[in-house]
């Protein structure tokens, strides 16, 4: 692989394991120096670095929780200390929990919104601050859930929408700073979460591969590389952009 990203340095949120995971370790593969973020599988996160230091690459866990007060701060003061200024964040930590209408609780909506939303707003404001003076790159992991809206995820596809918002204004307000914000929205990824929720298989696979004109679920290295391309120069003149990465669904 060409080294794209030598001497640049990225933090990639919730990459102990599945997109993040893949995403780290394609970063690191182009040469960038990555911070890898995880807030509860430190076991994950030590074996991606390890997977990155073994071929050459430069990696460290940073373990924080970027829905609590603080951790956003601490996420970047690590990586900062560790590499220097930041090129490129990937937001892509972040939960979903389905129920119909009369499932939802306040513990329910504040659970998703204040790691997909409120931790992708701090964690971005503190990036900033500590932003390469050259500027860089931030793509935010959205889903598309934000068009399909499917049923008994009125909170999920809110947070999505949502994130789908704020890469539109971010994009507008930090490129005086030469800061490029845009989305990636994946459909359907069997990653670890999706096996361990069960969705691999069954009605809600099937439901997804009977919308989707490609006709399958997508994989891992399909997202990172997308998210590869937004970070990279070839990407110079693309913002706000939300890329579906659905194989066709919308």
């Amino acid at each position: 692989m060409t080294k794209t990203f030598e001497g640049k340095v990225a933090l990639v949120t919730g990459a102990s394991k599945g997109i993040g995971a893949e995403i780290a370790l394609q970063l690191a593969a182009a040469g960038a120096a990555v911070g890898v973020n995880y807030a509860s599988s430190k076991e994950g996160a030590d074996k991606v670095v390890a997977a990155i230091t073994a071929k050459g690459g430069k990696a460290i866990a940073v373990h924080s929780d970027l829905a609590s007060s603080g951790g956003a701060t601490a996420a970047v003061a690590e990586t900062v200390k560790a590499f220097g200024p930041i090129d490129i964040l990937v937001n892509n930590a972040g939960v979903y929990a389905f129920g119909g209408l009369d499932d939802i609780t306040p513990e329910h909506f504040h659970s998703q919104f204040d790691l997909n939303v409120l931790g992708l707003l701090l964690t971005s404001q503190e990036a900033v601050r500590h932003f390469n003076a050259n500027g860089g790159s931030i793509i935010n992991i959205s889903s598309g859930v934000s068009t399909m809206a499917p049923p008994n995820s009125a909170v999920y596809t809110a947070t999505k929408a949502s994130v789908d918002a704020i890469t539109s204004v971010l994009s507008k307000e930090l490129a005086p700073k030469k800061i490029r914000v845009n989305a990636v929205n994946p459909g359907m990824i069997v990653t670890e979460g999706v096996v361990s929720a069960g969705f691999h298989e069954g009605e809600m696979r099937n439901w997804v591969e009977s919308v989707t004109p490609l006709g399958r679920v997508g994989k891992v290295e399909e997202i990172a590389s997308v998210v590869a391309f937004l970070a990279s120069d070839a990407a110079s003149y693309v913002t706000g952009e939300t890329l579906h990465v659905t194989g066709g669904a919308r």
